[in-house]
């Protein structure tokens, strides 16, 4: 649309206006003027050749071993002089299948940026220079200098490179707030796509808070400036010249740029880099909690509006909430002042928090309100000790079946005594307790939920139960209060919990 159409249409939409507030059919508008411009942003090459020579392209190099074993292909024994040998000698070489089981170069190129010019510190993705054994980064110039490994962080794909300052002049950019960008903000991706280095893209930020399934914190800046192969660990800058995201990833059946690429946001990106800087290694905060999503029938179960915040599933023994502070069945609904309006929040705002640091959770408990006051561990240890954990909590011999001593049906679940020959039946833990579930009817509103024979009812409705009968009485409880769902928190063979509602028409 030309600037005269666009003002044409300005001013039959005043016109219009005008008309319905002399008829009294409109109320005054209160809006803002926007600004266009024929083609798109005025041109941004200013800005971008002040930022080229920050933006990096970083080639890789990796050994890998011949193919040998079963699937080989072995080098061909062909008559001596025969006119096929050349090629024969060069295909098998450059594939490392030759008969000496030799080994190739694999190389790979992605992009990067220089943040610190007199340290020498660059960033890129993680999976750009992943096993590599030489990085070499190579600036708009031509020049090259060899880099070394700082450190790397798998969960959000970052890693931190470092060539020698003196080895050439660095310019530097710096990280943005990528809190402030808005969608329809004009950005600007440099990189390396295909090997094309020193390639500029403009576009806008198509999406925000993109969870794509690739890491446990995704939050990803969604945009459609083109973004290819290669363009991976180049940085998204904002009109100002700032990085305000790292490109990670795009969506593309043909492999090319089809306008849906993805950036770390800044927000995220430069705590971990700050982190592998200083200890070559991140630490993030711990809870120490298992979660889940909070569905619309679990809501209802707990008396709450709404269906928002993290439920919590289990607590990790030895973690920093196993002395009661937060509990199996709490919704985390605030913390440290963060809203958490869904499960995915939570991991994140706890892993950007200092270990060490005490702060506020807002817990919802029993369909009231409190908070309570925790202080973080760190994530890496509480790693090891869940792996620990789950160790210990290794399947018992099934041994030979045996009834159970008392049985009742309920919700289309057969639920027995959990006793010793029980426990030794399904190879349930020492340390579950409950009742357990030895019948699940088909079809029924249990299967539906994906409920187990072998897993044990610890809870309904947030109280415990210890035998059938328990059980028969709770449900019985939630029907004359008119409830329409059940809340049970399950634990599996090994102590694991999770909850699930199940309907009860």
């Amino acid at each position: 649309m030309t600037s005269n159409s666009l003002l044409r249409a300005a001013r039959r939409t005043l016109i219009a206006g005008a008309a319905a507030l002399l008829l009294g059919t409109a109320s005054v508008p209160s809006f803002t003027t926007p600004t266009f411009a024929a083609d798109g942003p005025a041109s941004v090459a200013d800005l971008a050749e002040g930022l080229l020579g920050a933006v990096v392209n970083i080639s890789t190099s990796q050994t890998v071993k011949g193919t040998e074993g079963p699937g080989a292909v072995p080098m061909p024994q062909l008559p001596e002089g025969s006119p096929f040998q050349d090629f024969f000698d060069d295909f098998f070489k450059n594939r490392g299948g030759d008969k000496d089981g030799g080994s190739q170069k694999v190389q790979s190129l992605g992009s990067g940026f220089v943040i610190d010019a007199e340290q020498g510190i660059v960033v890129t993705n993680n999976h750009v220079i992943a096993d590599a054994d030489d990085i070499e980064v190579n600036f708009s110039d031509g020049s090259t200098l060899k880099a070394t490994l700082v450190g790397t962080d798998t969960k959000t794909d970052v890693a931190v490179l470092k060539v020698d300052p003196k080895g050439h002049k660095l310019t530097a950019v710096k990280f943005g707030d990528s809190t402030r960008m808005r969608v329809g903000d004009w950005v600007m991706a440099i990189g390396n796509p295909f090997g094309l280095g020193g390639t500029v893209t403009v576009g806008i930020v198509s999406a925000r808070n993109r969870d794509i399934n690739s890491g446990p914190y995704d939050d990803f800046i969604q945009t459609d400036a083109a973004i290819n192969r290669g363009n991976s660990g180049g940085p998204l800058f904002n009109t100002s010249g700032e990085v305000i995201g790292i490109n990670t990833a795009i969506i593309s059946p043909s492999g090319g740029s089809i306008g849906i690429g993805f950036s770390i946001p800044s927000q995220l990106a430069s705590g971990v880099v700050d982190q592998l800087r200083q200890f070559g290694e991140t630490r993030r905060g711990w809870l120490g909690v298992r979660i889940q999503p909070v569905t619309d029938d679990i809501a209802e179960s707990l008396g709450m509006a709404t269906a928002k915040g993290a439920l919590v599933a289990g607590v990790i023994k030895g973690g920093p909430v196993d002395n009661g502070s937060i509990q199996a069945g709490d919704v985390i609904i605030k913390f440290d002042g963060k809203d958490i309006h869904e499960m995915r929040d939570l991991p994140r705002v706890v892993a950007e928090s200092p270990v060490g640091k005490a702060v506020d959770v807002l817990v919802v408990r029993k369909g009231v309100e409190q908070t309570v006051k925790v202080t973080l561990g760190r994530l890496e240890d509480g790693e090891k000790l869940a792996s620990g954990e789950d160790d210990k909590n290794t399947d018992q011999d099934k041994g030979d079946k045996a009834p159970p001593v008392s049985t009742a049906s309920v919700l289309g679940m057969t639920v027995g005594e959990l006793n010793d020959e029980t426990r030794k039946k399904f190879g349930i833990a020492a340390d579950v307790s409950g009742v357990v579930i030895t019948d699940v009817a088909k079809d029924s509103a249990a299967a539906e939920r994906g409920i187990q024979p072998g897993e044990v009812i610890t809870e309904i409705a947030q109280e415990s139960v210890a035998t059938p009968k328990d059980v028969m009485e709770r449900i019985g409880a939630l029907k004359e209060q008119g409830r329409k769902n059940a809340l049970l928190m399950l634990a599996s063979k090994t102590g694991e919990l999770r909850f699930v509602t199940i309907r009860m028409d």
